[in-house]
């Protein structure tokens, strides 16, 4: 029988998973399906940040926390063009590599010990352990899903449909 830190972690890693891939991934994904080619790096104005731009953050934070803060793998990270409004792609392409990102996010998370959740380690101007850092990209994942959510109901008046196979008033 697993002791209980073992426990914690393999409970904390199912809601990264549930939370990052089957929350957040397809979500992005259902609402990059709901707009154009140019739609996606749409911005009305200088202080709004595009659908596009939003993914590509969403990568280099993930990526970063994840994958070079608890991972230990090279911080590969320019955060700068994430925001940059000439960094486009198409919208296979932003598929991709958010696909990519959580593979080898689910690939990290497989291997990930307790030792690592629980060991403190430095990232951007932080020093926080991997359980933190883990909260703080589930987290910060859904804040911009839920911004890119509301740019495509409010431009394209549209339900998304995350919950129509689902009855919100059942309880268990």
């Amino acid at each position: 029988m697993k002791n209980i830190a073992e426990q914690l972690k393999d409970n904390l890693v199912f809601e990264a998973r549930r939370r990052l891939m089957e929350e957040g991934q397809t979500r992005i994904k259902k609402c990059l399906a709901q707009v154009t080619e140019s739609e996606i790096w749409f911005r009305p104005n200088d202080q709004t940040v595009s659908i596009g731009n939003q993914v590509l953050h969403l990568c280099g934070n993930v990526r970063q926390w994840i994958l070079a803060g608890l991972a230990g793998q090279p911080d590969i990270r320019n955060r700068d063009a994430e925001f940059d409004i000439n960094n486009r792609c198409s919208k296979a392409e932003l598929v991709a590599k958010l696909d990519q990102l959580m593979e080898d996010v689910d690939d990290f998370l497989e291997t990930v010990t307790v030792e690592q959740l629980l060991q403190k380690r430095p990232v951007q101007a932080y020093n926080d352990s991997g359980m933190s850092i883990l909260i703080h990209v589930i987290e910060h994942f859904s804040y911009h899903v839920g911004q890119i959510t509301y740019i495509v109901k409010s431009t394209k008046n549209v339900d998304v449909g995350y919950y129509k196979d689902v009855d919100l008033t059942q309880t268990n």
